[in-house]
């Protein structure tokens, strides 16, 4: 579609090797919702063959499955704005068709005895509703769902700053009237050319930015490389931090009313949405500098451990986000869609909690949460970054810092699983396969980062081992001449098996803390 209107011809071989790829794999009819959502806005394929998202969603209580906020903050704000969307059913039309591109075969029906054929089975009856809905509850509806979407709309102009619920956010208030010169709409498009690079390699859009979590993890890795905590970049690093601390209610604050406001988002301008991985990350790095916190660190605390989750563990964003139904809706196959607890995360809250006598049962709870989260094969499951090497890695630390011993069994387990990981090159590296193909656990081209994810791990429980110094040597190896290292791999994760983001500081981060630690331990030779 982009290089057809870019002006490229269907002739093209570029375009007829893609063809017979789409083809092959089944067509247009085996693409996912969000595609052929917009192939009917250009009147590609027709909206009435698309799963209805009804804008009465918005009208479902909180105790009732299946409301907007079981799903993920991510999720929520992406299906509020399409039931807009959906209702008014924009068309835009091209000159040229992609009628080459169907197959023409529908797609298989699924049992009733299963939820997703009974979720379609709710979907045929939805499209008759959607020929004479019922006038008064769908107007109403879609003022609600207006007026949701205004009361999140961040300072820069985004929604949730990434790019799905943005785009569709614009569309679905230019589809309520706004024109493009009302404040509202001009702050989300001129937002956009924030995250919009331009440079030798052309014009691209960021999927996200990460500045408080780059800025957290680059304390910590500059104070583990022998930084002292005066150091002034250090400090100048840490006001900027302090400036980040969220000061009001988001939608997290609906399952937990009585706690108060704090935390940190991943981007300069989310504080609809702080989240508890940055928190803690935040926190480990304000503890690393001399900057005086100003009670950040007390109400940080407080706030991440009032997001503790019923099951003892922390997820993302949300409390208790685990309504696994959503998956099974026929318009939600674009990701993860819920935001349960995640063993990264919980991992990175303790290694903030620690032993604290005075949130003790907090801790206990979660070490219980990760015990029992670990796989049978010694490793642990990275929610946020690629993989079993980011979880392993990730956990060992936190459980470590919570108080559990060198010689626990499950540590033991997990060195054990990243020893017979390890490459032939020293280094080690995980496939993003691995999260929809076993083979894959723990396998792939070594990289820096996920070697210094697994070096942090060896070196939170004391390891001395040919196996610690190996992996060392690789980082040692293969760092460039001004000083980096060169990563071309993903190694972060937005939806398992479906989105992933290239950080282009995990490169330099994680091998530094690593190699610091090492030193500082007294292992280095020269």
């Amino acid at each position: 579609m982009a290089l057809r209107l870019a002006g490229d011809s269907p002739d093209d071989e570029h375009l007829l090797r893609a063809k017979r790829y789409i083809i092959s794999a089944g067509g247009i009819e085996s693409s996912r919702t969000f595609t052929r959502i917009w192939l009917a806005m250009f009147d590609l394929w027709p909206w009435a063959e698309l799963p209805v998202i009804p804008p009465e969603l918005v009208f479902l209580p909180r105790r009732v499955p299946l409301n907007i906020y079981d799903y993920a903050c991510w999720a929520r704000q992406t299906v509020v704005a399409l039931t807009i969307v959906s209702t008014y059913r924009p068309t835009h039309q091209l000159s040229f068709r992609v009628d080459e591109l169907k197959k023409g075969s529908s797609r298989p029906r699924e049992s009733l005895r299963t939820w997703a054929g009974r979720f379609l089975a709710v979907d045929r009856v939805l499209h008759v509703y959607e020929r004479r809905p019922i006038k008064i509850l769908r107007n109403a509806a879609l003022r609600r769902a207006e007026r949701w979407i205004l009361q999140r709309q961040e300072a820069d102009g985004s929604w949730g700053g990434i790019q799905p619920p943005w785009v569709y956010s614009l569309i679905a208030l230019r589809l309520r009237g706004y024109g493009l010169d009302h404040p509202v709409m001009r702050a989300g498009i001129s937002g956009l050319d924030g995250f919009t690079i331009e440079d030798d390699a052309g014009r691209r859009l960021e999927a996200c930015q990460s500045p408080v979590w780059d800025t957290a993890l680059a304390v910590t890795a500059l104070a583990d490389a022998g930084l002292s905590p005066e150091d002034p970049v250090l400090r100048s690093a840490a006001r900027f931090l302090l400036s980040e601390e969220i000061t009001v209610r988001g939608d997290w604050s609906l399952r937990r009313p009585d706690l108060e406001p704090s935390g940190w988002a991943f981007e300069f301008h989310n504080d609809t949405y702080p989240d508890i991985d940055d928190a803690a990350e935040v926190l480990l790095a304000l503890g690393r500098t001399a900057e005086p916190v100003q009670g950040a660190d007390r109400r940080g605390l407080a706030w991440m451990l009032g997001m503790q989750s019923r099951d003892g563990g922390w997820a993302a964003f949300d409390v208790d986000n685990v309504q696994t139904l959503c998956r099974e809706l026929p318009y939600c196959d674009f990701g993860e869609l819920i935001d349960p607890s995640s063993a990264d995360v919980t991992a990175h809250v303790l290694e903030v909690l620690g032993s604290r006598a005075d949130t003790r049962a907090a801790v206990e709870r979660g070490i219980t949460w990760l015990l029992r989260a670990q796989e049978e094969d010694g490793s642990w499951f990275g929610r946020w970054g690629a993989n079993y090497v980011y979880g392993t890695g990730a956990v060992m630390p936190g459980l470590v810092a919570a108080g559990l011993s060198h010689n626990h069994p499950a540590l033991r387990r997990a060195v054990a699983w990243l020893e017979v990981h390890q490459n032939s090159d020293g280094g080690w590296g995980e496939d993003l396969r691995s999260y929809r193909e076993p083979a894959y656990r723990g396998r792939g081209p070594s990289t820096a980062s996920q070697t210094g994810w697994a070096l942090l791990g060896l070196l939170s429980v004391g390891e001395s081992s040919a196996s610690l110094d190996r992996g060392v040597a690789y980082l040692v190896e293969t760092q460039r001449d001004d000083g980096t290292w060169d990563e071309p791999w993903f190694t972060g994760t937005g939806f398992p098996g479906d989105f992933y983001i290239n950080y282009h500081l995990y490169r330099q981060v994680f091998p530094l803390m690593a190699l610091g630690r090492y030193v500082t331990r007294g292992n280095y030779n020269g």
